[in-house]
């Protein structure tokens, strides 16, 4: 296994001269545009009426937040990052940024995210922002992501509150309706980053990241996907029968589910012998379903709040 602690801090700043795009890259757009997204939804299917203008702010300062969160990771994880190869070209292994940048830029856009938001919709949703900040920054990458296998179970607790956020801009609290959201993304969470695990085992073995395919096993890890969706189903399915659901949603999340089912017991059924000679077909073709799932689920409770929900 590779020495995680040889990564030279130090020698930071050898990769050429820092752009624009570097500075963007330590927001983790990716990861940002799943909280914009989200964050969206949750606000627009809320029974309260919002100011378009105070709704694009808040949306904007949820934003923020999400990427001032990946900003502090970043900071934080340089050295599992210089190990890995899917992370290895980030802005700080490549050494086109240091650590200090990060970190700077994380702790300004953590403090403007939350007064903004604050000041924009209310002082609930803005603590509710400054705890899922916490949550991923210390937390998750802090504590759980190098302690347990269980780190993207109850680490993603933070990348499932941005629907909550967005409905308490609205509401300015928590209901059945935003709990139930935050449970869809909550459990979608590790069935979706262990499929990616089942074919990038080696990057977390060597960066020495306890994912359950490194402490466990990949056998381990099938059953534990396929268990999630089963986990998963009832509680997508149930936020169709709330005041924010309907037919729409209903048939969408029916259908999604039913599908993420098959392709979690594919994945169970599957040996590693036959995965290996595929190379990871069926678990590579599951991880793009996952990403669709989320997708579909709330674009459909988007669809739903426009057309009208259960007469």
């Amino acid at each position: 296994m590779a020495d995680i602690h040889s990564y030279d801090r130090a020698a930071q700043g050898l990769g050429g001269e820092a752009g624009f795009g570097d500075y963007v890259a330590l927001l983790k757009p990716r990861v940002m545009s799943l909280v914009v997204f989200t964050a969206f939804v949750g606000l627009y299917v809320a029974p309260v009426p919002v100011n378009p203008f105070v709704g694009f702010c808040a949306i904007l300062f949820i934003a923020l937040g999400g990427g001032a969160s990946g900003a502090l990771n970043m900071w934080y994880d340089a050295d599992i990052d210089a190990v890995m190869n899917r992370t290895a070209k980030r802005p700080i292994p490549a050494g086109r940024l240091t650590e200090g940048d990060a970190l700077g830029l994380g702790l300004f856009l953590s403090g403007l995210s939350v007064l903004m938001l604050g000041l924009a919709a209310n002082w609930f949703a803005a603590a509710f922002l400054a705890f899922t900040i916490f949550f991923y920054a210390v937390v998750y990458t802090m504590w759980l992501k190098r302690l347990t296998p269980q780190n993207i179970v109850i680490g993603g607790a933070a990348g499932a509150f941005p629907p909550m956020i967005g409905w308490a801009c609205a509401t300015g609290g928590i209901s059945v309706e935003s709990l139930l959201m935050f449970s869809l993304t909550f459990f979608w969470t590790p069935p979706h980053f262990w499929a990616l695990a089942l074919f990038m085992k080696e990057d977390y073995h060597n960066a020495g990241v306890p994912m359950l395919t490194v402490t466990h096993g990949r056998p381990a890890t099938r059953k534990h996907i396929f268990a999630y969706t089963l986990v998963l189903a009832p509680f997508a399915v149930a936020l169709g029968l709330t005041s924010i659901g309907g037919p729409l949603y209903l048939a969408v999340a029916l259908v999604f589910n039913a599908l993420f089912i098959l392709g979690g017991w594919r994945i169970l059924r599957r040996t590693e012998e036959q995965a290996q000679e595929d190379s990871y077909a069926v678990e590579k073709s599951f991880f793009r379903l996952s990403l669709y799932y989320l997708a579909a689920h709330f674009a459909a409770l988007a669809v739903q709040a426009t057309i009208g929900g259960w007469a």
